[in-house]
Parts: structure tokens; sequence; C-alpha cells
């Protein structure tokens, strides 16, 4: 059977995207090969790359939601949230040296990362029933990354490349949710003895709970729920930061302690 026009598109821009990771080198945006403001065809492409991933032997272990904080939006120049998969080849140890040539053009933010206990997958999904779902939370760090030469990404873009992910660093001090008050948290992100980022919960739609909750429904419509053991990165409390080598972070949210990673390698 003939491709249709639309998934002629996307695999075009799925082998865009695949040869920049695996070439190092960024690539010019999708979203000339994509229907103008597409997102289900975003999507689509970011699938495509995930199921190639999973035929590959890594596994699916939670998700990302980008461009919560509307720092971030205005960073970016896009106005509503997304999603992208975390898969396991992505985790990185609290306090671990990351190779910085693993990345192409890595910034770095500080999020709540939410352990489900149970799945998420009702009717009805809203932060009571996120909190129920929740096993444990803990202070974590995304490294973001753009296979899209020089971040000049549209959602369209952004959706595409798996929500523009990288890697991530979860901390070594799990809590469980009960007792936190996760909106009015407090996040200062500090590289070496500098503050680079700051923010509050509040700044993630309003409340990182909230946030997984826009997630869990988006999810569910997509046909792929979040389930029990997932990792869920609920999105950034302040701006991103870029990153180079030899930078050493360390991030500390009110309520959940410290996360902290360190860079090294050639020049990103």
């Amino acid at each position: 059977m003939t491709p249709s026009p639309l998934g002629r598109a996307v695999a075009e821009a799925s082998r865009r995207l695949t040869a920049a990771r695996e070439s190092h080198r960024p690539c010019p945006p999708v979203r000339d090969l994509l229907p103008p403001d597409d997102i289900h065809a975003a999507y689509a492409v970011q699938a495509r790359w995930v199921a190639g991933r999973e035929a590959a032997g890594a596994r699916v272990t939670g998700r990302k939601i980008g461009l919560t904080s509307p720092k971030v939006q205005a960073q970016l120049g896009v106005d509503q949230p997304d999603f992208g998969f975390l898969l396991d080849e992505m985790a990185c140890a609290d306090g671990a040296h990351v190779d910085i040539g693993r990345l192409i053009r890595p910034k770095i933010e500080a999020e709540v990362a939410f352990v489900l206990a149970t799945d998420l997958d009702t009717e009805d999904l809203g932060p009571a029933e996120v909190a129920a779902a929740t096993g444990h939370v803990v202070a974590a760090l995304e490294i973001v990354d753009s296979r899209i030469a020089d971040w000049d990404i549209s959602l369209v873009d952004t959706v595409a490349d798996n929500a523009s992910s990288g890697l991530f660093v979860l901390g070594s001090e799990p809590r469980p949710l009960d007792g936190l008050d996760l909106a009015a948290c407090a996040m200062v992100l500090r590289r070496g003895d500098d503050v680079v980022s700051t923010g509050t919960g509040a700044e993630c739609l309003g409340g990182p709970a909230l946030a997984v909750a826009w997630l869990a429904r988006t999810a569910r419509a997509h046909g792929r729920p979040l389930r029990a053991g997932d990792i869920v990165l609920s999105g950034a409390l302040g701006p991103m930061v870029p990153v180079t080598p030899g930078d050493v972070f360390e991030a500390e949210i009110t309520g959940l302690g410290t996360v902290r990673t360190s860079f090294t390698g050639g020049s990103s």
C-alpha cells in the first residue's frame, strides 16, 4: 500500500531527527515537513521514534511533561505544554558525571518527579487521583536537548523530537506526598556557587500535581495511559540553563532535598 502524504511526511521527519541523534549533529526544523501546526502529526513522529527504541531493546520507564513553566514557554516561544517518553537509557544516577558528548546542545532544569504506585487511567483524573496513585516524589534534574539546530523550535518541532528530551537525574531522597505542598515549594538551581535559576511549584501549570493530572488525561487520550511504576517528570519550576563541559549543578527543592550532576567531556 502506498503511504499517504501525511505518512510520508511523518516518516521523513522521523528520519531527519534519527539521523541527528545518531550523528550528534543538529538538523533543520521538521516543521517544514509536517502540516502547519499539526500536533497530531508531531506526536506520530515521536511515537515512531519511541517504537524504534523499544524494538532496539530500550524500555519505557515513564513520561516527561514539557513547557509547563511560563518562563520556559517564553524562552521557546510556545504557549502550551507537551509530553515525551522516558526510557531506561536516559536515566543517570544522582551525583554522577554525565559525558556531554552524549548530547548535542543540552540545557538543564529542576523539577519534581512523581513515581506512581498505581495506574492513572480512569476517566476522571485530577490532583486527588494523582495524589492517590503516587508512591513517592523526589527532586529531579532534567537534561533537555534538541536535535534541532540552535534550538530553533516550534511546538511541532519539540513534540516530534520527544519533547526535547535528553537525560534525567532522580534525587536520592524519595518522600511521600502526604504533607507536602508542592505548589508552594521553592526551587533553587546552582551552577557551582552561583544561583542560575529559581522558581516555585506554582510555576508548573499551577502546581506539579496539576501538571501530572494534565499528563494523565492527555496520555489516556493518546491511548497509552500512565501505569504503576512510571516515573513522571512533572515540568520545570524555573528557567532552563545552558550546560557546558565542567559544569556542576545542584538543585534544592523545599521538602524534597537536593539532586546533583556534573558534566565532563568535550565541547557541546
